[in-house]
């Protein structure tokens, strides 16, 4: 039997599954990540477990997809400060490499979890779509063609990085206005100043009774909507998805933002993947290189 992996890097572990070449999922395991690990200790305990999970797992493996954070441009990761060393880092030749694998995929966590929904979630048979991804970051992928779009250098949908007001400090400055201002890890840091005590973006939606934390939160929503509901303008899609952690919290805002502002309103919908989105869009790439699509 012919077997995919599909691997995915995020901040704090990285998730591992096998499947079948039409996507059956068949075995998965999740290490932890250890701050302030760098980029080859990283590399070297998921080529450890990738390779002992094929091993674990009947069949050949003919194909790999990845997810990761940051922007893959050129062979090399772009936009990724927050792992030592993963920034311009050759990730592409080094798994393929580690795997023994030459049929490999890799792109950004957003894309992969925009690719799963075009494979088998809310994106399924769309033509045009957007995707938009409400959790630790802010970000959106954009469907043409039924396939996402990377854009010149990868870097499509990177709207974290979208201005707020003119003339703020922005990427050149080291920031991402929308990101910080929207994302569960900028509510967080808002969240912390305004009450002037830790408390996560979780904590936050479970304090929304209090006056000051629901301005809050309907101020970041009021900024997601107004996003979302330009993209789609923009975009004319047949559908919007939206996953992350935090989309259920932003869906009636999106969803009133886009009815009261585009001239064809799109149906907006929650993702059919959340926790696991990038794994299962790892192996939607895997999938899709085994099978030989572009």
């Amino acid at each position: 039997m012919s077997l995919v992996l599909g691997i995915d890097f995020g901040g704090t572990k990285i998730a591992l599954a096998t499947a079948t070449t039409s996507g059956e999922r068949l075995r998965g395991t999740r290490i932890e990540t250890r701050a302030p690990e760098g980029a080859e200790a990283v590399l070297r305990r998921a080529l450890d477990a990738a390779n002992a999970l094929v091993a674990a797992t009947p069949g050949r493996l003919v194909a790999a997809g990845v997810s990761t954070f940051g922007v893959v441009r050129g062979g090399r990761v772009r936009l990724a400060p927050n792992v030592p060393g993963w920034e311009d880092l050759p990730l592409p030749a080094i798994l393929r490499d580690g795997l023994g694998v030459s049929a490999l995929d890799v792109d950004n966590d957003v894309n992969a979890a925009a690719t799963a929904e075009l494979h088998w979630g809310g994106l399924a048979g769309t033509d045009v779509g957007l995707y938009v991804n409400l959790g630790t970051g802010t970000g959106a992928a954009l469907v043409v063609g039924g396939r996402v779009i990377p854009g010149t250098h990868g870097a499509a949908g990177e709207i974290g990085y979208f201005l707020r007001t003119p003339g703020e400090p922005a990427y050149a400055s080291g920031r991402a206005p929308l990101e910080e201002h929207t994302s569960g890890s900028g509510l967080a840091a808002r969240g912390s100043e305004l009450l002037g005590e830790p408390v996560a973006a979780a904590g936050l939606f479970e304090r929304r009774e209090e006056p000051a934390v629901a301005a809050l939160l309907e101020d970041a929503a009021g900024e997601v909507g107004m996003t979302v509901a330009n993209l789609a303008t923009f975009l004319d899609p047949e559908r919007v998805v939206v996953g992350g952690g935090m989309a259920g919290a932003f869906l009636p805002a999106l969803r009133a933002a886009i009815a009261g502002a585009v001239p064809f309103p799109p149906p907006v919908e929650a993702a059919r993947f959340i926790d696991d989105a990038p794994l299962i869009g790892a192996v939607a790439l895997a999938v899709r290189t085994a099978n030989g699509r572009a």
